[in-house]
């Protein structure tokens, strides 16, 4: 098992020495404190993002071997740099109508206004992800060719839901008016846009990657190969990794300001729980976990469902890191467990 985490733990070692020198950069005597948030961080990430590797591995394990060592390569340096540090400078940067470099000074030398503008944000950018793993959420549950259940009663009754290829956007826009019309008036706008805009991206990325994975399927099926067909597929595929990881980080990249408005050390910090997380990633597909562990994608999926409820919650009001990922991790525990007994008596 080790051997899937040799470059998270290098990595790790990496991050805590720069975290300890920015530390002392900032303020000579809180290295040690720097690296302890840091610390912190990476395992509420982990905590918080355990159902995204998960999910994750559903798709990676379509993929071919090169794309998957780009998912480790090109894809950790989207989510530590792109997602974990240049996003939250560019979302301030629109709605703070604020130039980039500014907003990197400010986030640089006055984190405590940086923060601010952050958090005036917050509705807008979590309304994003939010919709996006609500239509991830229901795309799954809503599918009445899903053979097996895990929470019956309910998935069962999921599935008896009229046929239909939008009922999942109805739904995901219903709670969307919902969500806009609790905001306060000057929000309105930005939130519906914001909200509105996941939708769209969730559906122009799951349907091209459908379609290129129906193509591929058939090529391979009369004995054939087209290799920039399959290229096409894993970079769609990879994409698709990309934007379910954006809106799971978009919590905790938010939440992380609880412990320290110092956008260096939260970077650091949230890089090592993602470093980890794609380590999981790539263990669970290698080592066939999805296929011992039954349950376990329903219980990723029920995580994301009330991840994204919990992201709508914060919207008007703070919703504590504590229950978004004990939350998380008590449906991934469950599903274990259900998983193993499935597998003991069958």
């Amino acid at each position: 098992m080790h051997k899937y985490f040799i470059e998270s733990y290098i990595l790790t070692i990496v991050g805590l020495i720069l975290a300890y020198l920015w530390g002392e950069h900032v303020q000579t005597g809180s290295g040690f404190i720097c690296v302890f948030i840091a610390l912190v961080l990476g395992i509420l990430e982990v905590s918080l993002s355990f159902d995204n590797a998960v999910v994750n591995a559903t798709k990676l394990k379509k993929m071919s071997e090169k794309w998957r060592h780009r998912f480790i390569t090109w894809g950790i340096a989207i989510a530590v740099f792109g997602m974990r540090f240049l996003f939250p400078l560019l979302v301030v940067s629109i709605f703070a109508q604020l130039n980039i470099l500014k907003v990197l000074d400010v986030a640089l030398h006055n984190s405590k206004l940086y923060a601010f503008y952050l958090h005036q944000t917050h509705a807008t950018i979590v309304t994003f992800g939010g919709t996006f793993l609500l239509m991830l959420f229901l795309g799954f549950f809503l599918n009445p060719k899903k053979e097996v259940d895990w929470l019956k009663p309910v998935e069962k009754f999921l599935k008896k839901a009229p046929e239909s290829k939008i009922l999942d956007t109805i739904v995901t826009l219903a709670v969307l008016d919902v969500v806009q019309m609790i905001q306060p008036p000057p929000l309105h706008m930005s939130v519906t846009i914001s909200g509105i805009a996941g939708i769209l991206v969730y559906l122009g990325i799951d349907t091209i990657s459908r379609k290129l994975e129906d193509l591929e399927q058939k090529v391979n099926d009369n004995a054939g190969s087209n290799i920039k067909l399959a290229s096409y597929t894993g970079l769609i595929s990879f994409l698709y990794l990309e934007l379910i990881d954006a809106s799971f980080s978009l919590d905790g990249v938010l939440g992380a300001f609880a412990l320290s408005h110092d956008i260096i050390i939260i970077t650091i910090g949230l890089a090592i729980g993602a470093i980890f997380v794609r380590s999981l990633t790539i263990m669970f597909v290698e080592e066939g976990t999805l296929d011992k562990f039954v349950y376990l994608e329903h219980g990723a999926h029920w995580a994301i469902g009330t991840l994204a409820v919990l992201m709508f919650i914060s919207t008007v009001r703070p919703v504590p890191e504590l229950i978004t990922g004990l939350t998380g991790v008590g449906f991934i525990i469950g599903s274990l467990i259900s998983s193993i007994k499935y597998k003991k008596n069958n």
